[in-house]
C-alpha cells in the first residue's frame, strides 16, 4: 500500500539553510495562486528563502483563501502593487496573460528585480515579458516539471518539486549573477535544475508533455462523443490506462488552451510526426504484422524503464 509524502519533509537535493542565516529574497511576489504558486509559497517556506511573500490573484476567493492558508503575509487586487519593492516576482497564471500582466507591472518593478515565471512554453515567455522591461531588471523564465490534474491555493504542498527538474531559459545576455540566484532558488525548492535554450525548450516539452495532453483530451472527447450506454459502461469499467488518461485529461483548461496556442508550430510538428507512426501501427494492425507490433512494444518498454531508473515517473 502506498503512502502520501509528507508534505512539510525537507527535499533531499536542497542545499541547507544555516541558522540565522538570511532568505534569498528579502521579498517575493506570486501573480497567481493556483497549484503552482501556492506549492512555491509551501516551497519557500519551508526552506526559508524569503523575507514576505506577496501575492495577487484576480479572484476574491483566492485572495482570501491564500491569506487565510497563510501562502503570502501580504495579498493585492492588481499586479502593480503586488510587485512593489519586490526581489523576485513570478508569474504562475496562464501563458496567455503574460503580455497584460507585463504592461501592468513594468513601471513598477524595482531596479535589480528578478522576473520569472512556471509557463511550459518558454519562447512566448521571452516575447511577451522581454521587450517591455525597463533596465536594471533581469528576465529569468523557468517551467518546473512537476504538477498534479488539481488546482487552487488548496492544492499546494512543499514537496511538489522535490527531485524534479526545473528548466530555465534566461534569453542572450542575461545577467550571470541573476540566472545562478534562480538556480539556487529552485535548488531550494527540492529541484534539479537544467539551463536550456528557450526554443529547444519548447521542441522537447512538446513531445514530452503538449502532445500527451493533447492525446488525452482526444481520447476523452471520444468517449464523451459515444452513445450514452456505451459511454457509461466505459466509465464504469475503465481499466488502468483510461484512467490515466483521463487524470491528466483532468488539468486546468485554460492553461492548456494557452500553452497549445503558444507553442503550435512544436506541437503540430510532433503532431504530425506521431499520426505517421500512429498510421504505420495502423496498417501493422490490419495485415497482422505481430513482429512489428512487438519490435515497437519492446522499444518502448525499454523507455518506459528509463522514466521509472530517473525517477520521474
Amino acid at each position: 500500500m502506498s503512502t502520501a509524502p509528507k508534505k512539510n519533509a525537507p527535499p533531499k537535493n536542497a542545499p541547507a539553510k544555516e541558522a540565522g542565516s538570511a532568505p534569498l529574497f528579502d521579498r517575493v511576489t506570486l501573480i497567481g495562486i493556483g497549484l503552482i504558486g501556492s506549492s512555491l509559497s509551501h516551497a519557500m517556506r519551508r526552506a526559508g528563502l524569503a523575507g514576505h511573500i506577496a501575492g495577487h490573484a484576480r479572484s476574491e476567493r483566492t485572495r482570501a483563501k491564500a491569506l487565510e492558508l497563510g501562502l503570502v503575509q501580504s495579498i493585492h487586487d492588481d499586479p502593480a502593487s503586488a510587485v512593489r519593492d519586490a526581489d523576485l516576482v513570478i508569474i504562475c497564471s496562464p501563458v496567455g496573460s503574460y503580455a497584460e500582466i507585463g504592461a501592468a507591472i513594468r513601471d513598477h518593478l524595482k531596479p535589480g528585480a528578478i522576473l520569472s515565471d512556471v509557463g511550459s512554453v518558454k519562447q512566448a515567455v521571452i516575447r511577451d515579458l522581454g521587450p517591455n522591461l525597463p533596465d536594471g531588471v533581469h528576465l529569468v523564465p523557468g517551467h518546473p516539471i512537476a504538477g498534479t490534474e488539481h488546482s487552487g491555493p488548496e492544492s499546494g504542498f512543499a514537496t511538489l518539486f522535490d527531485g524534479r527538474w526545473c528548466i530555465l531559459t534566461p534569453p542572450p545576455g542575461t545577467d550571470a549573477a541573476a540566472v545562478e540566484k534562480m538556480i539556487r532558488f529552485w535548488q531550494a525548492c527540492g529541484s534539479q535544475v537544467e539551463v536550456m535554450e528557450a526554443g529547444h525548450h519548447d521542441k522537447t516539452l512538446a513531445i514530452t508533455s503538449h502532445l500527451p495532453h493533447l492525446i488525452a483530451y482526444t481520447i476523452v472527447g471520444t468517449v464523451a462523443d459515444l452513445e450514452e450506454a456505451t459511454k457509461s459502461e466505459v466509465i464504469k469499467f475503465s481499466a488502468s490506462g483510461f484512467r490515466d488518461f483521463t487524470r491528466i485529461a483532468a488539468s486546468d483548461p485554460v492553461m492548456w488552451r494557452d500553452v497549445f496556442l503558444n507553442n503550435r508550430d512544436a506541437v503540430l510538428e510532433m503532431l504530425g510526426r506521431f499520426a505517421e507512426d500512429l498510421t504505420a501501427l495502423q496498417r501493422a494492425i490490419r495485415w497482422g504484422e505481430g513482429d512489428k507490433l512487438e519490435a515497437l512494444f519492446t522499444r518502448t518498454r525499454a523507455i518506459r524503464r528509463g522514466i521509472i531508473d530517473a525517477k520521474q515517473a
